[in-house]
């Protein structure tokens, strides 16, 4: 098990301190710190599955990281917002000298993060990813003991995540349709806040999810 004051400790890599401060300055701050437990606890499902060595940790710290940059304080092009955020992720490795393969894993991962059962048959990656935002969501959160989920949401509290997340996600889908198609879990969202109780099946989840409603 990863000592509680190495979970938060950064890839050896020299980007990744710029990728952290990129997501801090494009991001509200509830989503980037959403973003950052994402990856503390796809990186704690590594090892209490035993896929440590089966991915590359500065790989699954872009990917968890970067996941949700598709809904940066600019971003209105007419995509999916999982794929704006893939695209934009893409850029910023890609300057970085990162190699074009790994370069599209992280797309990947990213594009497919909100894509049950099509995320999870696509490599360690793409599952890592996708289930460490699960469990900042509070699916899947058996992996994580109290003390390393205290220290995590210490440094990264959730403030009101998950309504601040749906809050966004319609914000876009509202301006640019297309960021959010049908059946899209951005327009599913979208849907469930024009329709009565105007409250999203995900916000009325979230109170008996193990996080609680933050």
């Amino acid at each position: 098990m990863r000592p509680t004051d190495e979970l938060l400790s950064l890839p050896n890599v020299s980007w990744a301190a710029e990728a952290l401060e990129l997501v801090f300055a494009v991001e509200s701050r509830a989503v980037a710190n959403h973003s950052v437990r994402s990856w503390a606890f796809a990186r704690l499902l590594a090892e209490h599955e035993s896929m440590a060595h089966d991915v590359d940790d500065a790989l699954l710290f872009a990917a968890t990281v970067l996941h949700d940059t598709g809904l940066r304080h600019d971003a209105r092009a007419p995509v999916r917002f999982e794929v704006d955020g893939a695209d934009y992720a893409a850029e910023f490795l890609t300057a970085r000298q990162v190699a074009a393969g790994d370069v599209d894993r992280v797309w990947e991962a990213i594009a497919l993060h909100t894509s049950p059962g099509i995320a999870e048959r696509r490599g360690p990656l793409a599952y890592l990813v996708r289930e460490g935002i699960g469990i900042d969501f509070g699916r899947g959160a058996d992996c994580v003991s109290d003390g390393q989920a205290d220290a995590i949401h210490e440094a990264y509290p959730r403030l009101s995540m998950t309504t601040s997340l749906v809050d966004e996600i319609v914000a876009q889908c509202r301006e640019v349709p297309e960021r959010g198609p049908r059946y899209s879990i951005a327009g599913e969202l979208t849907r469930e806040r024009s329709t009565p109780p105007h409250r999203t099946q995900m916000e009325q989840a979230a109170p008996s999810s193990r996080w609680g409603a933050s």
